[in-house]
């Protein structure tokens, strides 16, 4: 299964999921939910732990790759993210099935998902340096072929962060599964391709260096032309 690694960037730090994540977790779950209505995200002590044990589960089946999003500045938990629904093309199954992996347990292709952010760090350099971080990771260590993101298609605000990076429409999902709300969701499919990520790379690292913040990254600041380091 790929290897969970450390990223460290100048703004936040993507720390491997674990238990001892849970109080930073559940602050920043509990602290402002006013912009979670299209996301799932725990909203007490016992949800949160189940979220993690879950996570972890998925991490030991080679499904996913889960991490807690850490604040550089204050050390502080933001949320999370994960690259998830792996798929492995050469597992000698078909159609794939969880626990069959690629023989060196690198996936071939994968989806940026399980997303949430505080609202303090929403629409902030932060966003911008974890998905960079997101993409990083498979197009250029594991060398993926395809990077996914879904959404629900009334997540407008979502919809047009995914844009932003270029990501190619693929269309709708209709009845995909169950939303938040609790009717039945529509979901967005994109997608960014291996040769489509060097262009996305290079507007996300503008967006961090520019001298003034985007529209889109109110508290962007500098970060490194390789930001990735492995601990």
């Amino acid at each position: 299964m790929p290897d969970a690694i450390r990223l460290h960037g100048r703004l936040v730090r993507l720390e491997p999921m674990a238990p001892a994540h849970a109080d930073g977790l559940l602050q920043a779950a509990v602290a402002d939910r006013t912009t979670f209505q299209y996301t799932y995200v725990p909203a007490d002590r016992v949800a949160v732990h189940r979220y993690i044990d879950r996570a972890l589960e998925d991490g030991e089946l080679g499904l996913a790759v889960t991490y807690t999003l850490v604040s550089t500045a204050d050390g502080q938990v933001v949320g999370t993210s994960r690259l998830r629904e792996l798929e492995y093309w050469n597992a000698g199954v078909w159609p794939p099935r969880p626990g069959h992996l690629n023989p060196d347990g690198i996936p071939d292709a994968a989806q940026i998902g399980s997303t949430w952010l505080t609202p303090a760090a929403q629409r902030t350099g932060i966003n911008t340096e974890a998905k960079l971080f997101l993409l990083h990771l498979p197009f250029d260590t594991w060398q993926v072929h395809r990077v996914s993101l879904h959404t629900d298609t009334r997540n407008q605000r979502s919809r047009r962060a995914i844009e932003r990076l270029g990501a190619h429409h693929e269309g709708t999902r209709r009845a995909h599964f169950k939303a938040t709300d609790g009717g039945i969701r529509d979901s967005a499919l994109y997608s960014l391709l291996h040769h489509e990520w060097p262009a996305v790379r290079d507007r996300l690292q503008a967006r961090l260096t520019a001298p003034h913040p985007l529209p889109d990254d109110r508290s962007a600041s500098g970060s490194p032309n390789r930001p990735v380091t492995r601990h």
